[in-house]
């Protein structure tokens, strides 16, 4: 039974881990970049403009 008692205030200890972590980090705005790497690398680059004049 006390193995009980000890798993279940492990779990808590973590569970407010998590919460502390996840409270530090939207207070520190790093979810603040909606456009980040990960949604940049989706979006298509912008087409060059083909206003280079050919030497003949």
């Amino acid at each position: 039974m006390s193995v009980l008692f000890l798993l279940v205030f492990a779990s808590i200890a973590v569970a407010g881990g998590f919460l502390v972590a996840f409270l530090w980090s939207v207070r520190t705005n790093q979810f603040e970049d909606q456009e980040g790497s990960a949604m940049r690398i989706l979006h298509d680059d912008p087409v060059p403009n083909s206003n280079v004049s050919d030497n003949k």
